[in-house]
């Protein structure tokens, strides 16, 4: 009933007023006054019950109100009774057809708050905004203006986080409506800053404008800073009015840090310890070479970290305490190292302090920086070690830690995840190794780690502890173990591949020093890359894959290698070359194994695929391999039968290959198909198998082109007829113009700080390549004016910038595109 009477006596107000307006305005009241004794307010318009019971951080709908004349706005406490009841009357005239905001704001009495900052009033009134909008311009965007509604607050910038050019809202004083802001209906995070100093932080809010496309809101900062000053009213925050009287709180954003915690303490007797963080439980029984997974911690606050003995009845029990102080939005490791009695224990040979202590790094990753790589920083936690050095043998990563003396972090390392041999040597001696282990990193592409060095050189003068080994910590607290290996034995890393097309030998045992090494290894088989003895002569044996033994080997072939290197290894050729036709430029195809050493197992640039081929089929002349992709180019020149070739890096794309003889590039002996798109940062062994003239050689495998890659795996590469070469054979090595305009996607990316974009063009013409953040701001041009028809690249250098996500463009005449990329810092 209550609400029907005040529905007709606003009817009946606006009518009596409009019989002499000249027509109406729209018009939208905001409640934002914080003052306690104004939480619940009655509005009156020109004596008339407007708005009854009228709460703080709430709003009417637009409504259609009289304009031309002055409306009296009173506002009388809530229940009141009458227009006797009116504490404060605003007079206001709006103009016809124009659309208004009124936000109620201030206290009403200012001596009992604090006082603003910039010395602007603070008393109770009504902040009237014209040109306001119930709808945005553009469908695609949602529109917005802020108003500064928090009296103790300074006059304020609002900067989008992450984000290049960010500043939304900029010098906004109490009391002061913004320009309206166009952005993407999207989800964002923004920081208010004081407007003189954008490092300080007030507070941060979660803005969530996806669902409004084409809609329109008034954002106001609401309640004040310091609640304990003003009367204990509402804090800080930020809030949006919608067109229909809706009002949203955005969620504030607490800083948070994430922080895995290890135990690498050697000591005997914190073996188990509880940890405490400002005196509450954070992890019970928390043991020796143990970690946690990544966990949201606050940030920008003290942390007194507690260690206490396992099983401890609380903070009381706890034994030392170590302050931290963590950045907001940044990644940690921290780890609990030293013993608790220093002269108990072996002193570090650096002079390095082994006391109890937390050892802290940022800039940790969860993951790694691409996904077909593991990323791993070292850390040197034995307390009686030297300085020491870290290399990785057989490759040429090297030597990874250089000099790191106990306590300390190295940077972060990028390796494909592969299986690698780690030599820990003193860090002024690399040639004396102390320990070896094996780091197997198979399961870990894309993933992260922390490896650690823990325990003790020589556990028997400490107290018995725990023996020095290396370890990783992963990102979900799971700790491995790596194993020790016998660092004086001698290895090499071996690679077989059976590419005998004598049908005699389509099946052959292996032996090496009389040991069956390989059993029924087929033709065009390969073994993975394994570790094998080095420094000592092999006798690599052939055998009828029915062998019973050594004894059935029919031919055998001595080869050494040397320790840390890597090998590929090709039976080729036939058991009886009288029985076969013969090498047209005089080879010896005779049964052999071929062999060269410096292989790869991955390519020496993440973005690459390095190739290595290797001719093999017997009765083939020397031949060059022409590869047609975007461009075309000669892959190979010259290579004749029993040789390899030298690595080429290539893109990861897909290729014609065209194989000629090697004087003659017009005339193509067979074409092939190679797609290397699925090989970005891997390498493989191209080889040519079987025989040109089947019928000649025992019918035995016809000529083809094969990969085999690291892991053993041999894949066929698909004969192609009537590609480029065999329809065009006139075609220039050097053609590279696009058939199709093209906007590739900007490698690497993620990326930090540069990455590279290429576009196509088929013809000449004005480009336009420009880059933009998620506000649809533009922040850099790349690319503007006139290009050649062809393939471009082009570098973005972002190091001035945030991380975040952004856009670029391409613009031609008849041609548009958008692609999106994200830089990480």
């Amino acid at each position: 009933m209550k609400k029907l009477q005040t529905t007709l006596m606003i009817l009946f107000t606006l009518l009596t007023v409009n019989l002499f307006a000249d027509g109406n305005a729209r018009l939208q009241v905001i409640h934002n006054s914080a003052d306690p004794a104004a939480e619940t307010v009655d509005i009156y318009v020109n004596g008339a019950l407007f708005q009854d019971d009228f709460m703080f951080r709430t709003a009417t709908p637009f409504v259609d109100v009289p304009s031309g004349v002055e409306l009296n706005i009173g506002v009388a406490p809530g229940k009141s009774t009458g227009p006797g009841d009116i504490i404060a009357t605003i007079p206001v005239t709006l103009a016809e057809g124009q659309t208004y905001a009124a936000i109620a704001n201030g206290v009403l009495d200012p001596s009992q708050f604090a006082g603003n900052p910039d010395g602007e009033v603070t008393a109770f009134n009504l902040f009237l905004k014209k040109n306001v909008r119930e709808s945005a311009f553009f469908n695609r965007f949602v529109e917005f203006l802020v108003f500064h509604g928090a009296t103790d607050a300074p006059e304020i910038d609002v900067r989008v986080q992450n984000i290049f050019r960010s500043r939304l809202v900029n010098d906004l004083m109490y009391g002061e409506f913004s320009w309206y802001k166009r952005v993407f209906p999207g989800s964002f995070v923004v920081d208010i800053t004081p407007a003189d100093d954008k490092n300080t932080v007030v507070a941060s809010f979660e803005i969530d404008l996806s669902g409004l496309g084409g809609g329109a809101a008034i954002v106001f900062a609401s309640g004040f800073l310091n609640p304990g000053a003003n009367q204990d009213g509402q804090a800080f925050g930020l809030f949006a009015a919608l067109p229909d009287g809706t009002v949203v709180e955005f969620p504030q954003v607490v800083p948070t840090a994430e922080l895995q915690v290890i135990h690498n303490s050697s000591d005997p007797a914190a073996n188990v310890v509880d940890i405490y963080v400002n005196g509450s439980l954070f992890q019970d029984d928390f043991a020796f070479r143990t970690a946690t997974p990544f966990v949201e911690v606050p940030a920008g606050v003290e942390l007194a970290i507690g260690v206490a003995g396992g099983n401890s009845s609380g903070p009381e029990d706890i034994i030392a305490t170590i302050p931290v102080t963590l950045d907001a939005d940044e990644t940690y490791v921290a780890i609990a190292n030293g013993v608790l009695d220093p002269n108990s224990f072996a002193e570090n040979p650096d002079g390095r302090s082994i006391a109890f202590d937390l050892y802290a790094k940022d800039g940790i990753r969860t993951d790694a920086r691409w996904f077909h790589r593991t990323d791993f920083l070292v850390f040197h936690g034995a307390t009686d070690a030297p300085a020491v050095d870290v290399i990785v043998r057989d490759s040429y990563y090297g030597k990874i830690v250089d000099d790191a003396s106990y306590g300390d972090f190295t940077n972060y390392l990028s390796v494909r995840p592969n299986e690698y041999i780690l030599d820990v040597t003193p860090g002024n001696d690399n040639s004396t190794v102390v320990a070896s282990f094996v780091a197997d990193l198979t399961g870990l592409g894309g993933g992260s780690a922390v490896v650690f060095a823990s325990g003790f050189l020589n556990p028997g003068a400490n107290q018995d502890g725990q023996a020095f080994g290396l370890f990783a910590a992963l990102a979900d607290g799971t700790v491995v173990e790596f194993p020790a290996v016998d660092p004086e034995t001698p290895e090499a890393r071996l690679q077989v591949i059976h590419n005998s097309a004598d049908p005699a030998a389509e099946v052959v045992d292996i032996y090496v020093n009389d040991d069956l090494f390989l059993n029924d290894f087929a033709f065009r088989d390969a073994t993975p890359f394994v570790n094998v003895p080095a420094e000592v002569e092999l006798g690599i044996g052939i055998a009828g894959s029915d062998s019973e033994g050594p004894e059935d080997i029919i031919a055998t072939i001595p080869v050494t290698l040397e320790n840390n290197q890597t090998y590929v290894a090709f039976a080729n050729g036939v058991l009886d070359p009288g029985m076969f036709a013969e090498n047209p430029d005089g080879r010896s195809i005779a049964f052999d194994l071929y062999a060269i050493d410096n292989v790869r197992e991955e390519a020496r640039w993440g973005f690459l695929v390095d190739l290595l081929v290797f001719h093999g089929s017997s009765d083939a002349p020397g031949v060059d391999v022409i590869a047609r992709g975007w461009w075309s180019f000669r892959l190979i020149n010259d290579l004749f039968y029993g040789d390899f070739a030298d690595y080429r890096s290539v893109f990861a794309q897909k290729y014609q290959l065209d194989v000629t003889p090697s004087f003659d590039n017009s005339t193509v002996v067979a074409s092939f198909e190679a797609d290397l798109s699925g090989l970005k940062g891997g390498s493989a062994i191209v080889f040519a198998s079987g025989f040109l003239n089947p019928s000649a050689n025992q019918d035995g495998a016809t000529f083809g082109l094969f990969a085999a890659l690291p892991d053993g795996t041999v894949i066929e590469l698909p004969a192609v007829s009537g590609g480029y070469a065999l329809t065009n054979p006139t075609m220039k090595l050097n053609s590279n113009v696009p058939q199709s305009f093209e906007l590739g996607q900007n490698y690497p990316n993620p990326f930090n700080p540069t990455t590279s974009i290429s576009f196509s063009l088929p013809e000449p013409g004005n480009v336009s390549l420009k880059v933009y953040n998620v506000l649809g701001q533009e922040v850099e041009t790349l690319v503007s004016g006139y290009r050649d028809a062809g393939i471009h690249t082009v570098d973005f250098d972002a190091s001035r910038m945030a991380s975040g996500v952004y856009f670029y463009r391409i613009t031609t005449d008849n041609f548009s595109e958008s692609r999106k990329m994200m830089l990480l810092k």
